[in-house]
């Protein structure tokens, strides 16, 4: 079975190799694949892409959106999600960090690094 983080090691390493203009901004992200949370019988077990992006790099990874989408429906993903990383850390009412400790702490690590070019 290919679990999550299998599918989102696969989807950074096709973005490596084959899209390096978009792999120089996804890097600086943290990409994490999870189950649909829809009920319906046809999407149940659906998984779909989650980019969670400096506030710095949120518009250069939308921008890039077509061709993340392209990948991602390549390895049976049905949507890429981009948020905000910055903005769910220093957000007053967010459980995040109490609720998923280790999510708050990698999130915390990749809005507080330098981009480089």
């Amino acid at each position: 079975m290919i679990t999550e983080e299998n599918l989102a090691q696969q989807f950074t390493l096709i973005i490596e190799q084959a899209h390096p203009r978009a792999w120089k901004i996804l890097r600086h992200c943290y990409v994490k694949v999870l189950n649909s949370r829809s009920k319906g019988a046809y999407i149940a077990h659906a998984k779909y892409i989650r980019i969670y992006c400096p506030d710095r790099l949120i518009a250069a990874v939308v921008a890039e959106k077509d061709l993340l989408i392209e990948v991602a429906e390549y390895l049976g993903l049905v949507e890429v999600v981009c948020l905000n990383a910055t903005n769910l850390l220093h957000d007053p009412k967010s459980q995040l960090k109490k609720a998923y400790p280790q999510l708050w702490l990698d999130l915390m690590w990749i809005v507080t690094q330098k981009q480089e070019s």
